[in-house]
């Protein structure tokens, strides 16, 4: 209650900044015409085809970025014809000089020096375009647009075709887009939304065609228009891409093991298709598809027992992924577990989730994935609003086969046959201000033998979400529900009761209770939030969201944790004209709270910070934390809910000129609790080098450092007579650096390489139990063991709790030191539009090292001087347009 006065505040500020400030741009129209008899223009960048002369230049562009709606350094302007199957562009872009143009090469998407760019609503939904960037070297940039200028998805990879030209007044760009790579409805007369963007490279400024008022909410909302569109028929895209796959792979041999002979190989071939059912729907089909991913995952270790969220890669789910996004409680403060989703694509083709039971002498051949026999995914958005996403996927059963000393094998089922399945329905209305949408999904797995009763059977999630704006978009208000049901069996059920996203088990939650009889389990989980995104200086946004105790999406979804009530407000105030030092600068203010399920305040916390874009181009950042309540459902791993102390932390960053041949940057951020029970410090710093336009070099070696002396160790039962909440202090150091390098020949042929070597060593001591786990002193929550009550031998600590000569528990040494070495080397060939050549060589050194050692000794002699596991692969494809 203590906030709603100085949140009515600033509501009534903000009200009374919209009345006072509203203004309406007028929007740009452009009329083109069609070809006719004329031969459509050579793509070749001069723009001298009599074709051109059908239509008038368009140009007026006005400056965006720094100081919008000002004159920009130098004018732009284009033109744009079509016939049957292409629309044509011809744009000049002015430089008086034309020498001083920045050419820098890069591989697709790389949107590097100057360049110009096209961003087409041919849907004309205000929400969703198809952005086309062409730079000054010829390098193309592709990208669809969704969520009205929020998502920008680079890996839509259109067919289409660009060259550029540099004359004594600037340069010059020719683009042909075939119609069948745009999305629209059948008409007589077409009115698309447009608009054209140019980074002039050398001020690092941007102007538009169609002004955009910094303050004002959206992108696609805000384009002008193409008229003039008269008799296209929507073009229904028929592209089959078949591809080959070899693969060798070397690694250490393990002596006596027959399936760790030190090299394996083969090869593979599959087929993907996308059909326009309609110019507005698409089915992608994909026959025992590649789902590998060029790019290896960074290297990463969490103590808190939750799982890591990595991204998504592979291409067949990357694409369209904004109609399958259903986010559980995203928001713009953040700290609402946004990486949560309903769908989370990496559980399909994940890894077997089963090992075999084996006893001494024997073999395993463990798969490493688990191959997707078949998807299809039906998806796209029509012209009257409705998004539609349908993904069915069928991964295969995989066996691990167990050998033992007499040759004797076996097989054991580690990944059972499983059905995945996603539908997502959105549909527009009220002039595109707002929608309404829906989601659901269903995992299925068959004939799950007695080694894989522990896995759901089923699962079905499903969901509903809204969004509605008004104000001229400067207003909205959204949210959503969702609900989820899994089945299996008895231990299926308890195991989920039990996992760390849920804890049922915990000893002081009288609300819940583990229920060893059952055989489903359901739950809900939502958001709602109000706020104010444009027309002015203020923004805000403000919220709750929750997700109950039963709620569980892992199956095909991500979720960190369950049972979470939690409001968040979030205020903004930025500056729209840049002054005599910043180009532009914005303020933040943030609190979150957060109770559980049984009404217990687990959270509090406040937040501060600014980010700076100063007149010399470089980029700053600084926030500050404090968090005076916080008590923790989960470190305990079932046992009670632990009090954790006051802490403040502050995060900064400074980013160099990015246009300087040289770049720098470095991050540091560090939390402190405010009775030192623990402390954290984490810095990246490092380079980005071009020394000549067609490469590119970087390095960033990072160090962190974690000292808690409440780290859980383990749940130690029946000691004397009672259960053990064993903790431990730990000391821990991270040290890694992410190394590129990229050559680029010409835009069609790359060479890429990446590399990172990693490190993260743990030592404990002061080992302890919980006695009162929410005692207000830090002292009070715990009971330490003396010097004289622990004993280490042979990698074994014995504890004497009274001193009577006899160890009443033992554990293993919980130090460790996990080192790694992963690196990629790419040559990637666009050698015609659509179709590719990749060569790929990987290599991976995973071990642990000795705890004792010191950072950088570990991680040489783990690394260097040891046989990595090498992948070699050569991939071919070759895209059919029909």
């Amino acid at each position: 209650m203590k906030y709603i006065p100085f949140i009515l505040l600033i509501l009534l500020t903000f009200q009374l900044e919209a009345q006072d400030t509203t203004n309406v741009v007028p929007k740009k129209i452009y009329v083109t015409k069609g070809l006719g008899s004329e031969t459509p223009p050579t793509i070749n960048g001069l723009l001298d085809d009599p074709a051109w002369n059908l239509v008038d230049w368009a140009g007026d562009y006005i400056e965006w970025q720094p100081d919008e709606n000002t004159p920009p350094s130098h004018q732009t302007k284009f033109k744009i014809i079509y016939d049957t199957k292409n629309l044509y562009i011809g744009v000049r872009c002015l430089d008086t000089e034309p020498d001083k143009i920045v050419r820098r090469l890069s591989r697709r998407d790389g949107f590097e020096g100057d360049w110009v760019e096209f961003n087409i609503d041919s849907y004309f939904d205000k929400r969703t375009a198809f952005s086309f960037t062409i730079t000054a070297a010829g390098v193309k940039g592709d990208e669809f647009v969704s969520n009205n200028g929020n998502n920008w998805d680079p890996s839509w990879n259109p067919i289409w075709y660009a060259k550029t030209h540099i004359d004594e007044e600037g340069w010059t760009a020719e683009i042909r887009i075939p119609l069948s790579q745009l999305k629209f409805g059948k008409a007589e007369s077409q009115v698309w939304g447009l608009q054209s963007t140019r980074r002039y490279f050398r001020n690092e400024e941007r102007s538009v065609w169609q002004r955009k008022p910094v303050d004002q909410p959206g992108w696609v909302s805000e384009f002008g228009e193409l008229h003039g569109l008269k008799n296209i028929e929507p073009q229904k895209q028929l592209e089959i891409q078949p591809y080959t796959v070899a693969k060798m792979e070397t690694y250490e041999a393990e002596e006596g093991n027959p399936f760790k002979d030190g090299s394996e190989s083969d090869i593979t071939g599959g087929l993907d298709a996308k059909i326009g059912i309609t110019n507005d729907l698409t089915l992608d089909l994909t026959v025992n598809p590649d789902f590998g991913q060029v790019d290896a995952d960074p290297s990463a270790i969490a103590l808190d027992g939750f799982q890591i969220f990595f991204q998504e890669r592979r291409p067949f789910f990357v694409e369209n992924k904004n109609i399958f996004d259903f986010s559980v409680s995203q928001s713009e403060a953040g700290n609402t577990f946004g990486s949560d989703n309903v769908f989370y694509s990496r559980r399909i083709g994940r890894s077997p989730q089963a090992y075999p039971n084996t006893v001494d002498g024997e073999f395993v051949d463990q798969p490493d994935n688990t191959p997707i026999i078949g998807a299809a995914k039906f998806s796209g958005k029509t012209k009257n609003g409705w998004a539609i996403g349908v993904l069915e996927s069928v991964t295969s059963q995989r066996q691990a086969t167990i050998i033992d000393g007499s040759d004797n094998r076996r097989k054991e089922v580690v990944e059972p046959l499983t059905n995945y399945f996603v539908g997502r329905l959105q549909k527009d209305f009220n002039d595109r201000n707002s929608y309404i949408g829906g989601i659901f999904t269903a995992t299925n797995r068959e004939n799950l033998p007695e080694s894989l009763q522990f896995l759901h059977s089923s699962a079905y999630t499903g969901g509903l979400d809204f969004k509605h704006q008004w104000n001229n978009r400067d207003w909205y208000v959204g949210g959503n529900v969702t609900l989820s049901h899994v089945q299996g069996s008895e231990e299926a059920i308890e195991n989920t009761q039990r996992s760390i996203a849920h804890l049922f088990n915990r000893v002081d939650a009288d609300y819940l209770s583990v229920d060893s009889t059952r055989t489903s389990l359901s739950g809900t989980g939502g958001n709602v939030q109000i706020g104010k995104i444009g027309n002015g200086h203020w923004r805000f946004e403000s919220g709750g969201t929750w997700r109950s105790p039963e709620l569980e999406l892992n199956d095909i979804g991500f979720q960190r944790q369950a049972d979470d009530i939690r409001h968040y407000t979030w205020i903004g105030y930025q500056t729209l004209k840049p002054d005599s030092t910043f180009r532009r600068v914005g303020i933040n203010y943030n609190h979150w709270t957060a109770w559980d399920f049984g009404g217990n305040h687990n959270y509090l916390q406040f937040n501060t910070n600014s980010w700076q874009n100063w007149k010399n181009n470089y980029q700053t950042n600084i926030g500050f934390n404090y968090a005076p309540i916080e008590y923790s459902n989960f470190a305990l791993r079932g046992g009670p809910r632990l009090r954790q102390s006051p802490w403040m932390s502050f995060w900064n960053n400074i980013q160099t000129d990015s246009r300087k041949k040289i770049q720098f940057s470095f991050y540091h951020e560090g939390r402190k609790a405010v009775d030192n029970s623990f402390k954290s410090y984490y810095m990246e710093g490092g380079f980005v080098y071009q020394p000549i336009n067609a490469l590119r070099v970087s390095a960033f070696p990072s160090l962190g450092i974690n000292h808690d002396k409440l780290q859980f160790i383990d749940n130690l039962d029946d000691v004397n007579g009672s259960t053990r909440y064993f903790n431990g202090e730990i000391d821990q150091r991270t040290l890694s650096m992410s190394v590129r390098l990229n050559y680029t020949i010409n835009p069609n042929l790359t060479i890429q390489y990446w590399g990172q070597p990693f490190i993260s060593r743990g030592r404990y001591s002061n080992f302890k139990h919980i006695a009162d786990a929410t005692a207000k002193r830090f002292e009070d929550r715990f009971v330490q063991y003396g010097a004289d009550q622990t004993t280490l031998s042979d990698g074994v600590y014995a504890i004497d709790e009274d001193l009577d000569n006899v160890a009443d528990f033992s554990f293993g040494n919980p130090d460790f030191s996990f080192v790694q070495f992963r690196s990629n080397l790419v040559v990637r060939w666009e050698y015609i539009p659509g179709s590719e050549i990749f060569l790929v060589w990987s290599q991976d050194v995973s071990r642990s090292g000795d705890p004792t050692d010191g950072l950088l000794p570990s991680l040489g002699d783990n690394i260097f001087g040891q046989k990595p596991q090498n992948i070699f692969l050569v991939k071919a494809t070759y895209r059919f347009v029909l």
